[in-house]
């Protein structure tokens, strides 16, 4: 656990709210994800089940977290099964959680060895009704791979095969998609560690430095402060500034170029997102500067825009009417393409072919419906973009805000963002 200690009070409070949300005599079971493979006898680093950690806490492989509201025992109403620590285990892999050190993290009193879950499990399915099980429902998740769920609802179904079985996701998306105030400190944590690495780039970015050397000094500075890449990050020079999801980081920086920095550190699972562009020589050139500013006012417009009650759909719409006039401003759109425009397909899109924004939280991509009106407390990522092959580089702007009843609050407002003081920054 690289993070602080978190208090229990968070997960003891997501499992109250799971609870009130399942219907009478219903169980719920979350599972930690599978350690994956790599080639020969290699493993990928573990990534913490979301849904179990924002119910627990715990990110250790193998644990498993069983509530049941209506249990008649009241110990059984929620209980968490981990690996038992053995001698084996202490050599091979180093430490794991003790029952006590599960109950500290969790909140949760009846801590169990996993060894112990199938009777304990077989006996609260005998008394329960109705069982929520969990998948990866995320619109833009690619299914390819069998997951630790998968296998466990395939055996539910045929163990017990007269239950009502019903989706466990729904409601979990409904309860992480508005963040409490402990979620929101531990977001601020992640883009503070995020700004103090894009501080650093600033003083290290020049002609003739690769993008993957840029690469290595975020990484130096998130892992100092106890976090991680969030995600891949992008570090696109010149051309590539285009490039959607540019992900080699091989090239060299040249005088001239712009260098595009999509990134974000990652703290107790809580993920910061962050896009900013800043010339390689430390000064923008007159034209790229009245494209980024044009992206800049169309950034804090729809930061502005953002407000509770409102549509997602709508609140893209406005920032596209929005981008639409910019770009005839910049004399890449012409009147008549705008009035001509499909309203599915609008005239910009030409030069900001992306989404405008998206949930943020313990995944980057956050669970969450956006059919559904911004309530407070949720959290956004705002990213306009304006992309030119032609003339060689893009420009896109990010940051992170918590739509709230007096309006949005931007987490990265301190974060340098306006060309004069990034170029003040650049050339102290």
């Amino acid at each position: 656990m690289r993070h602080k200690p978190i208090k229990s009070k968070l997960f003891s409070e997501n499992r109250k709210r799971i609870a009130g949300l399942m219907g009478a005599k219903a169980l719920a079971v979350v599972n930690a994800n599978d350690v994956l493979p790599t080639n020969a006898d290699g493993t990928l680093p573990m990534e913490p089940n979301a849904d179990l950690f924002f119910l627990t806490g715990i990110e250790q492989e193998e644990s498993v977290l069983v509530l049941f509201p209506d249990a008649a025992e009241e110990k059984q109403r929620e209980i968490l099964f981990v690996r038992q620590p053995n001698q084996h285990l202490q050599i091979w892999e180093g430490y794991k959680h003790s029952k006590e050190d599960a109950r500290k993290i969790s909140g949760i009193k009846n801590v169990q060895w996993l060894s112990e879950f199938p009777g304990i499990f077989r006996g609260l399915m005998c008394e329960a009704e109705t069982a929520y099980l969990n998948t990866n429902e995320h619109k833009r998740a690619t299914v390819d791979v069998e997951t630790r769920d998968d296998r466990f609802i395939r055996g539910c179904k045929r163990d017990f095969p007269l239950h009502d079985f019903r989706r466990l996701a729904p409601l979990l998306h409904e309860l992480r998609v508005v963040k409490s105030d402990l979620e929101i400190e531990l977001l601020k944590e992640a883009v503070d560690i995020t700004a103090k690495g894009f501080r650093r780039l600033l003083r290290f970015v020049k002609p003739g430095i690769a993008e993957y050397e840029v690469e290595a000094e975020l990484t130096r500075e998130f892992i100092k402060r106890r976090g991680k890449f969030a995600y891949t990050p992008i570090i696109a020079a010149g051309k590539n500034n285009c490039v959607l999801h540019y992900l080699q980081n091989d090239q060299v920086c040249k005088k001239g170029q712009l260098l595009l920095l999509d990134i974000g550190s990652s703290y107790a699972n809580y993920s910061a997102d962050m896009t900013r562009t800043i010339p390689v020589s430390g000064k923008f050139s007159r034209r790229q500067k009245k494209v980024y500013n044009a992206v800049l006012r169309v950034l804090r417009a729809s930061i502005a825009g953002a407000t509770v009650g409102k549509l997602h759909k709508d609140w893209t719409k406005e920032s596209q009417a929005h981008m639409n006039e910019e770009l005839l401003a910049l004399g890449l759109l012409k009147k008549s393409q705008i009035k001509k425009q499909d309203s599915d397909n609008p005239a910009c899109r030409k030069y900001f072919m992306h989404g405008l924004g998206h949930s943020l939280g313990l995944d980057v991509h956050d669970v969450g419906d956006m059919n559904v009106p911004f309530a407070a407390g949720t959290v956004l990522t705002v990213e306009p973009g304006i992309y030119i092959p032609d003339e060689g580089f893009g420009v896109r702007l990010e940051d992170d805000i918590v739509v709230t009843e007096n309006g949005p609050v931007n987490l990265m407002a301190k974060v340098p963002i306006e060309t004069d003081e990034i170029e003040a920054v650049m050339n102290r």
